[in-house]
């Protein structure tokens, strides 16, 4: 047996040990016996956006309060933050074609039950269910994929997910413009997204297989390892969550009309998907911390500017679109910068605490948006957009200043991470590290 790319144990015939199960069945047929299973998840992540969408603007026009709205937005991250470990127990126990066809049927239900309670603590605890449900969903296809990808296409595999969920998401909330928030319609259109992504994961001939879970690894010692990684993904959360969550919210306060609306969603995540690689590829030619840096002064700049924007404008929209290209992207250079410091064999838990870190974040942002917009003005809701980049950037700043970075030749190579991904697409990650050491990383380095 040997250590593979991301630090688990690969045996002769291609199994891997690691994790709560250590058995890996046979794989899948590779990129092509992922295409079902990123098709299916297209479709429930276009319902997962219609449906943040949908409900962002109706709960404006319920007058349920900016404040309240932040805090019903928010059940859906606080159930996303729960579901994970739920999901690895069924997943144990069931399998994964059961567990992805209960946890969809799940989400489709919740999603057309929203306008027959029109009131905010059933919204809540619909929101809950929801993000359970997702959080489940995306551990089950992550699961499925880390068993269909090898070291060769791994990295392929990921740039597939990433495009699709974030793709999935934009198409989602331009579906705004199909219909009426007030009307049952799309509801309806969101539950059918969601139901229909059954189809193709139920006619796969792809085997699913056992669970692989990576360790977790204290977050006390991983603050201790890359306090840069720590903070940046809890502050990107706290964006990404804001943004995602009540953004709808905020455009609704504001008057847009429901294309506007659906314009000013979409573009972020537009902007995510054009950034994204060059970002990365930037990263991997010079240090990672000065990347960081500037992507997230340059976040929250342009939210800052947006502050003094007429909302809706097609210069608001175009700096929305620059916004989703960096504050997304910032994700995604956490998690490389963490691979750039952590020894692989801790990899895959440094990684995985880095999703819980940003889940707390991600429910932050929306209560905290939401309360800034109701106590102030809607457009507070670019200054609580600028605060957790403008962290970043100083706290990124006087690390510079204060500690040495590694070599650029000796940082990983760039991983494009999802925003809403779970622990179990850490083994997607690309490695090995440009410089490759035998057993982890030589020697021992000031944390950054």
């Amino acid at each position: 047996m040997a250590e593979n790319a991301v630090g688990w144990l690969e045996k002769d015939d291609g199994g891997v040990v690691g994790g709560p199960l250590i058995e890996a069945g046979p794989r899948g047929r590779g990129l092509g016996a992922a295409r079902a299973l990123l098709a299916g998840m297209a479709l429930i992540m276009a319902g997962n956006g219609l449906q943040g969408a949908v409900l962002g603007v109706r709960a404006e026009n319920e007058g349920f309060g900016l404040a309240v709205s932040g805090a019903v937005m928010a059940g859906y991250f606080v159930g996303f933050l729960l579901g994970a470990k739920l999901a690895e127990h069924f997943l144990g126990a069931v399998g994964h074609i059961r567990v992805f066809a209960a946890l969809a049927s799940v989400a489709s239900a919740v999603s057309i039950l929203h306008p027959l309670w029109v009131n905010p603590p059933a919204w809540v605890v619909l929101r809950v269910i929801f993000g359970l449900a997702m959080a489940g969903i995306y551990v089950t296809v992550e699961s499925w994929l880390n068993d269909m990808g090898t070291n060769t296409n791994r990295g392929r595999l990921l740039s597939m997910y990433l495009v699709v969920t974030m793709g999935g998401l934009s198409v989602g909330q331009l579906l705004l413009n199909g219909g009426d928030p007030a009307d049952f319609d799309l509801y309806i259109f969101s539950s059918a997204l969601i139901s229909v992504a059954l189809v193709p994961i139920a006619l796969s001939a792809t085997s699913a297989p056992p669970l692989i879970a990576p360790e977790p690894l204290p977050l006390r010692q991983l603050i201790a390892l890359v306090p840069s990684g720590v903070l940046t993904s809890f502050c990107a959360g706290i964006s990404h969550g804001a943004l995602l969550g009540v953004g709808a919210v905020y455009a609704a306060s504001e008057g847009l009309s429901a294309s506007r609306i659906a314009l000013f969603l979409s573009v972020a995540t537009i902007g995510a998907l054009v950034f994204t690689w060059p970002i990365g590829a930037i990263s991997d030619r010079m240090s990672r911390r000065v990347v960081i840096f500037v992507v997230a002064a340059a976040a929250a700049g342009i939210a800052a500017i947006m502050a003094m924007i007429e909302p809706g404008s097609g210069l608001s929209l175009a700096l929305m679109f620059l916004f989703g290209g960096t504050t997304f992207p910032l994700y995604s250079l956490a998690i490389s910068h963490t691979g750039d410091w952590v020894p692989s064999s801790q990899l895959n838990g440094a990684s995985a605490g880095l999703v819980r870190v940003t889940g707390v974040g991600a429910v932050i942002g929306p209560v905290v948006a939401g309360a800034a917009m109701a106590a102030t003005v809607p457009w507070a809701f670019f200054i609580v957009l600028v605060a957790p980049h403008a962290v970043i950037s100083i706290f990124i700043g006087v690390r510079i200043a204060a500690r040495k970075g590694i070599l650029v030749n000796e940082q990983t190579k760039f991983a494009p991470w999802p925003v809403r991904a779970s622990a179990m697409a850490v083994n997607l990650l690309r490695r090995p590290p440009r410089t490759m050491r035998k057993n982890g990383r030589s020697g021992t380095r000031q944390s950054v």
